[in-house]
Parts: C-alpha cells; structure tokens; sequence
C-alpha cells in the first residue's frame, strides 16, 4: 500500500508541475504577443491553447516507467526553452524540481 500511495504522490506532483509549466508558458506568450502588436496598433489575437500536460506514469507503475516519464518531461522542458519560450532559469528550476 505504501508503495502505491508513494505512485500517486509521484503522478501528483509530475502532473502539477506539467501544468505550471504550461501556465507560465502561456502567460510569457500572451505577453509577447501583447507587444508585437501594441506598435501595429492590430487587434489583439487570442493565444492558442496550451498543450495539455504528458499523461503521467499509472500509479502502480514501476520505477522503471516513472524514469523515463521524467525523461519525456525533460525532453518537452528542452523543447520548451529550444523555442525560446523558457529561460535558461526557468529551464533549470523546472530541471531541478523534476529530478527532485
């Protein structure tokens, strides 16, 4: 039973951190699109919607599988701050809070 609850705690802090994520990204990207468009004086155009969050790992899911659920994150973390919609800081805050 422990080791299942620990499961669950582990899907609930991946999937709270995905969407904190996703959030801030959000939020960097209305914001820069409020800018390029303040000088052309162009209606502002709604922001996409955010990806939803990677599906995290099922709670009776092995060590394995939780790893390489962390391995995907990085991977979009990496993507994230690729297209510039991450700073190198916030890039590794994330870092650290997922191989925490």
């Amino acid at each position: 039973m422990p080791g299942l609850l620990r499961g669950v705690a582990r899907t609930a802090v991946v999937a709270g951190t995905a969407t904190a994520v996703s959030n801030r990204v959000s939020r960097r990207q209305a914001g820069r699109w409020a800018q390029q468009s303040e000088p052309q004086q162009a209606p502002p155009q709604q922001p996409p919607a955010a990806a939803p969050p990677a599906a995290a790992a099922p709670a009776a899911a092995a060590p394995g599988d939780a790893m390489s659920a962390k391995i995907e994150q990085l991977k979009q973390l990496g993507d994230l701050k690729t297209q510039g919609l991450l700073t190198e800081e916030e890039f590794a805050a994330e870092k650290a809070k997922l191989l925490a």
